[in-house]
């Protein structure tokens, strides 16, 4: 796969609010933590990916800049306000957004656990009319398999110029299925799209161009190269002596 274009850049920082709480979930997490030492985070045009172990922060962290910027916290755009189990943490309350001249034509927030919800969002709305909304997510998220309604969200809802925040879209998709977001997410960052990304997939993470940060043990965000990212470096080791790892599992 070429290099993608530079892709857009709407969002160029985020920070913790100086009146953040200093004790509690998820201000003592080690990421939070570190966020407020170090002043922010800068993000540079296109994709920017976000890995790290279970419980490093990386989903929190997307959550809470989808709240900062009045996306719908279970997933979706700035239009959806359903809530069907409230479970975000308040760190977007106090998350800040540094923005760039120019603003985005569009924006989303794929949340791959609750998805279900947004998809049962869009048929509600499309039933109370007047403006039929399925055709725009590519039919009913209902009436196709998880994987295949994430795909058609991709290729029907999100488009040029857009702001598009995803948790972990790998997690419904088959290798095929990641191929075919990887490529979509290389079409939007061509048309001048910025993207933010929590993920575990080694594929995803082979977007050419793409920014990868690796939170650490420590909070430490730090930049990695494709072949030095964990989840690349991992799966790399399993595939070369599966028996290796199967023996600590006894």
């Amino acid at each position: 796969m070429s290099p993608v274009g530079a892709g857009g850049h709407f969002v160029s920082r985020i920070a913790l609010d100086p009146d953040a709480p200093r004790t509690g979930y998820p201000f003592d997490l080690p990421v939070v933590r570190w966020l407020r030492a170090r002043g922010g985070l800068a993000l540079r045009p296109g994709v920017t990916f976000l890995v790290g172990e279970n419980g490093s922060g990386k989903s929190t962290l997307v959550e809470a800049l989808a709240v900062a910027l009045g996306l719908n916290p279970e997933g979706g755009s700035r239009s959806f306000r359903f809530a069907s189990r409230s479970s975000e943490s308040v760190l977007g309350t106090f998350l800040r957004t540094t923005r760039r001249p120019g603003r985005e034509r569009t924006s989303f927030f794929l949340r791959a656990e609750s998805y279900y919800n947004v998809a049962s969002e869009v048929e509600r709305l499309d039933a109370i009319g007047p403006t039929p909304l399925l055709p725009a997510y590519g039919g009913s998220g209902h009436e196709r398999s998880h994987g295949e309604s994430f795909l058609a969200l991709l290729e029907h809802r999100f488009g040029p110029r857009g702001l598009y925040l995803l948790d972990e879209p790998e997690a419904a998709l088959s290798l095929t299925g990641a191929l075919a977001v990887l490529h979509r997410i290389t079409e939007l960052t061509a048309q001048g799209g910025q993207l933010v990304v929590a993920t575990h997939s080694p594929v995803l993470l082979a977007l050419p161009g793409a920014t990868i940060l690796q939170i650490g043990d420590d909070g430490a965000v730090r930049p990695t190269t494709y072949d030095d990212a964990a989840p690349v470096t991992l799966t790399r080791a399993f595939l070369a002596d599966p028996q290796a790892f199967l023996r600590h599992l006894g």
